[in-house]
């Protein structure tokens, strides 16, 4: 077997390191940055408490990131990186954040709109540097070279790749997670516990990839209902940021695939978020998988202490029951005809990766079952 493990964000971990931002920036020879984050940071102040962080490199905010975010949206961030002659970007947020601040250093780069690299069109080569502060334990985007945007008005949400989207460095500070919902808790914690599974049986995997999986799945279905029932609990709440981090390492490389494949149109069609689009078929999937033979799903079964991949799908549904995980689709009153659209969007190169063939037949039952 051969095999390439190359991961070149720097990562800094723990409660309190927001306080590294203005070294990081440093260390990156940062002297025009563009903060990027939501709405709700600058209402709620965090926003104004790093500035005393980032002082005067900082030139200008660009706080109107929502929740899946559009080409439009990438597309007027670039806009002020152009206009503020920025040569850094510090992405604040969730994953939405960091996904849009990696495509607009890269969109400000060239004169092509967002929508274009959606279309097929390659991303520049030079991508502006990238300081990713998530304050979220969920997507790991801080430690990937992936950046997923929609174009809503075509009804569009794919991910985009390349290494410049790497951030040069990802400040993981648990106690910013601390203030999430219980709901945003169990969407971004199954994201997580799907970037960990996937990761595990993909075709693209290796060793060091394997061993990051593992650990983080594991975290997972050890704190993901600690910090749901609890969300005080900083002990579980740092045990699901380690999980976010390391489940981003472990997915990086070999890549997402079935789950997440199948959450791009529940979440574009239907606005179901993206954790928990996941979360609605990663256990069907495990059972597919362990059906048709995957020994990739049997030994993550027994690696993380479970009979079979039956015996851990039935733990993962026991999980998404026990959060308040969507079930499934019956509410959205699916026909024929619109589950059948559902599977043949599902059929995405990135299902590839599932360590066994999906075919239409199999996504027509898996949401039929749903409907």
């Amino acid at each position: 077997m051969a095999w390439t493990y190359r991961q070149p964000v720097e990562v800094h971990f723990g409660r309190g390191v927001v306080e590294y931002l203005a070294e990081a920036i440093k260390r990156i020879g940062g002297h025009r940055g563009l903060l990027v984050t939501s709405p709700s940071f600058v209402r709620r102040g965090i926003v104004g408490d790093l500035a005393v962080r980032y002082g005067s490199a900082v030139v200008g905010i660009y706080s109107a990131v929502s929740p899946n975010p559009d080409v439009t949206e990438c597309d007027a961030c670039a806009a002020m990186l152009r206009e503020n002659g920025c040569d850094f970007v510090v992405a604040l947020g969730g994953g939405s954040v960091i996904d849009c601040a990696k495509a607009a250093a890269a969109v400000c780069r060239d004169t092509l709109p967002a929508a274009a690299y959606l279309d097929g069109a390659q991303l520049p080569a030079s991508v502006l540097p990238i300081i990713a502060i998530p304050t979220t334990a969920g997507t790991g985007s801080e430690v990937t070279s992936v950046a997923v945007l929609s174009d809503h008005a075509r009804g569009l949400k794919a991910p985009l790749s390349c290494d410049g989207f790497y951030p040069k460095v990802a400040i993981v500070d648990p106690a910013l997670t601390d203030s999430m919902s219980p709901r945003m808790t169990a969407c971004t914690g199954f994201d997580v516990l799907c970037h960990a599974i996937e990761a595990y049986w993909s075709r693209n995997h290796q060793p060091v990839c394997d061993a990051l999986a593992i650990q983080a799945a594991r975290l997972v279905l050890d704190n993901l209902l600690k910090a749901f029932d609890e969300p005080a609990d900083t002990v579980a709440r740092d045990r699901m940021a380690e999980a976010s981090v390391t489940a981003g390492l472990a997915f990086a490389l070999p890549k997402t695939n079935c789950a997440h494949v199948c959450s791009y149109p529940l979440t574009s069609r239907y606005g179901i978020p993206h954790g928990e689009a996941c979360a609605m078929t990663i256990d069907s999937f495990i059972r597919l998988n362990g059906r048709k033979g995957s020994d990739r799903a049997a030994t993550l079964a027994h690696a993380l202490g479970f009979d079979s991949p039956d015996a851990l799908a039935d733990a993962v549904h026991s999980l998404k029951t026990a959060t308040g995980m969507r079930l499934d689709l019956k509410e959205y009153r699916l026909g024929a005809a619109e589950v059948e659209s559902l599977a043949r969007a599902c059929l995405h190169p990135n299902m590839r990766n599932n360590p066994v063939y999906v075919t239409l037949d199999d996504l027509l039952q898996l949401f039929s079952d749903l409907v």
